[in-house]
């Protein structure tokens, strides 16, 4: 029935468009797919690492876990990339979702022994999340065009951060209401059944057909060096995740150090993931794509002003405030990213048939710029209580910047 609904609600929102701007049913399942994947991902995923945090109080703990995932990610990319060769799409898709349901499963037997084989659980998160991701990143191209993609990554970030405003919210409650750990594991119970339900619901699309069995990969360098506007976007995707590689993490540890408590930090996160969806519905209506380096410079400049709330004390209301503007901005920053960079993916030599290899190098140069972060914060911040966190993310924020030099005016 909500698969019903949210699909009529779609196309109603598209009748009064030009056929060539509305969606496909394809890609309104895709939609409620990644909807039900993410509500799973945002439960199990945020208090996986405040998870850690209660067991280890480690920031060296978890940004290493982070960092190993993040190594890891772009090997599944390109696994997975290979498999979307020879088979398809959906089978690295559908196999990612699986193999993310079987970690959560398997981090309810582990219990509080998950601790002692973090790196394995790490290594196994960072597959697992590649293969899902190569898949669906490739599935978001072929569902939509260059008329309707700005409108079809609008879409994804509405219904990808209303999972992730009721995901955290839900499993905050569930871990405040349940004593010690036992709130988590039910946490991650209901996380598994999502997984199973998004993989049964992937069976509705089918396989692709024509698709390119030759993988290109090894040439992508020979082709960065003919295609410039291609390898600049790549290092724009770098200097993303010089901030990406700490905003997966730090922030909920912070909050939960200055106010520990799970249904806090839960809560809180339905009011980013409000401000993110306000943010998409803005995207979805008004955003041009030839304004792209304004939304990019608009971006750095939220991030600048959110991160010198820091610089003064790290309490409360400097990390709410530092979170709601990044809320605000990283929408924005990120569905320009990604909708300029599949307008390049159609430019480059073959013909589109490079499009799994541009996703799978995309991830390769985003992850670099995430461990580079990581390995900066447990070098230089892993002490909560120290003054370098705040100066650590203020370099990052700076660096974003460069996003605006990684792309032209299109």
């Amino acid at each position: 029935m909500m698969i019903i609904r949210i699909r009529s609600w779609l196309h109603s929102r598209g009748n009064s468009l030009p056929r060539e701007k509305q969606l496909s049913r394809e890609a309104v399942i895709s939609l409620i797919i990644h909807s039900i994947f993410q509500f799973g991902a945002s439960m199990s995923g945020v208090f996986l690492n405040l998870y850690l945090w209660r067991l280890t109080h480690s920031v060296v703990v978890n940004g290493t876990y982070s960092m190993i995932v993040f190594i890891l990610t772009p090997i599944g990319f390109a696994l997975g990339g290979l498999m979307i060769k020879k088979k398809d799409r959906m089978v690295s898709y559908r196999l990612g979702i699986m193999l993310i349901g079987l970690f959560y499963l398997s981090v309810i037997l582990a219990g509080e022994t998950l601790v002692e084989y973090y790196i394995l659980f790490a290594i196994f998160n960072g597959l697992a999340g590649a293969f899902y991701w190569v898949g669906y990143l490739t599935l978001m191209y072929d569902v939509s065009n260059d008329q309707n993609r700005i409108r079809y990554l609008a879409f994804n970030m509405i219904f990808f951060t209303a999972a992730t405003l009721a995901g955290p919210a839900l499993a905050g409650f569930i871990i405040r209401l349940k004593e010690g750990l036992s709130g988590y594991t039910i946490v991650f119970s209901i996380a598994f059944c999502m997984f199973l339900l998004a993989a049964l619901i992937s069976l509705k699309i089918k396989a692709s057909s024509g698709h390119h069995r030759v993988y290109y990969l090894k040439l992508t360098g020979l082709i960065m060096k003919k295609e410039r506007d291609w390898l600049k976007a790549l290092f724009g995707f770098l200097g993303m995740g010089l901030l990406q590689g700490t905003m997966l993490f730090l922030p909920n540890i912070l909050l939960f150090k200055v106010m520990p408590r799970e249904d806090i930090v839960g809560y809180l996160g339905v009011l980013y993931s409000s401000l993110s969806i306000v943010m998409g519905i803005f995207i979805s209506k008004y955003a041009n794509a030839s304004k792209a380096r304004l939304y990019l410079a608009l971006s750095t400049l939220g991030y600048l002003i959110g991160v010198s709330f820091l610089l003064g004390s790290v309490n409360v209301w400097t990390v709410v405030s530092f979170m709601i503007l990044h809320s605000i901005f990283a929408p924005l920053q990120g569905n320009t990213m990604t909708g300029y960079y599949y307008s390049l993916i159609a430019k480059l030599p073959l013909k589109g048939q490079l499009k799994v290899e541009s996703v799978v190098v995309r991830e390769f140069f985003l992850n670099v710029g995430r461990v580079i972060s990581i390995i900066c914060l447990i070098s230089f911040g892993s002490d909560l209580d120290g003054g370098l966190i705040p100066w650590i993310l203020m370099i990052a924020a700076m660096s974003q910047i460069a996003l605006v030099w990684s792309i032209k005016n299109q």
